[in-house]
């Protein structure tokens, strides 16, 4: 009897280990992934807006008239972007509750990025991530 409870108590320990630890981890690396893939579907929209900042000289209104269609992934959900008139880009992903923003800049009539994403556990080192 004593042995079978000790069995018993070890595969709730084991089951109580893979809920507590393995599971979250798994999760992370889902949205680590998705994240990567919002920071990738940017690089477009980005090329457009720079071009027509750099042709103005100036970013307010260089992201006017850019659309971004969205995407659909089998493991990520659904993956969305918008281009404010500024030239900025947001990006979300409902499915795994991150979200990016990316701001252009321009400096010496070139513009340069900033990116920042949250949670910031998940995004990649391009974008405030760890």
């Amino acid at each position: 009897m004593r042995a079978a409870l000790l069995v018993i108590a070890g595969l709730a320990l084991a089951g109580f280990v893979a809920v507590s630890f393995v599971l979250p981890q798994m999760a992370g690396a889902d949205a680590k992934e998705a994240a990567q893939a919002l920071v990738a579907g940017a690089e477009a929209p980005k090329q457009q807006v720079a071009a027509a900042a750099e042709k103005a000289g100036n970013v307010m209104g260089a992201g006017s008239n850019i659309k971004v269609a969205a995407s659909s992934h089998p493991k990520f959900g659904e993956l969305k972007w918008i281009v404010e008139a500024n030239g900025a880009i947001r990006g979300w992903n409902e499915k795994n509750a991150i979200e990016i923003s990316v701001t252009p800049k321009l400096e010496g009539g070139k513009v340069a990025w900033a990116c920042r994403g949250y949670p910031n556990a998940s995004m990649p080192a391009s974008c405030g991530g760890r």
